[in-house]
């Protein structure tokens, strides 16, 4: 099973992008879903994460601004972001944690980078 994520671009300040990620294949079940980002030279911290009760939170930085949802019907999640700044661009990942099987345990996963540059 691997994330597929799609998305992401350049925008201009002021702007507004949606990512969407959703595993490759089929997955019993799915817990938390979030999104990270990471610029060159730090480390990777968390956008927004959404678990299975729909519950949310957010990093300080994007709270008011960004907004992260999922479609359990889909195993899809979406992070829309608006009001972008220039400090929003890194490359953005999806994780989720989830069971490809009732047999196996969660596991996280990490779809791949996906580019979001913010820009005029």
């Amino acid at each position: 099973v691997q994330l597929q994520v799609s998305g992401g671009g350049l925008v201009q300040p002021g702007g507004s992008l949606r990512l969407s990620c959703a595993p490759s294949g089929r997955v019993f079940s799915i817990n938390s879903m979030g999104w990270y980002r990471q610029t060159p030279g730090k480390q990777r911290e968390l956008v927004a994460a959404v678990n299975s009760g729909g519950n949310t939170n957010y990093a300080h930085s994007v709270e008011g601004r960004f907004t992260i949802s999922r479609d359990n019907a889909k195993n899809t999640v979406y992070l829309q972001m608006s009001s972008l700044k220039p400090e929003d661009t890194a490359v953005y990942y999806c994780n989720a944690d989830l069971k490809v099987t009732m047999f196996r345990s969660y596991q996280a996963y990490w779809g791949q980078g996906t580019q979001v540059t913010v820009s005029s």
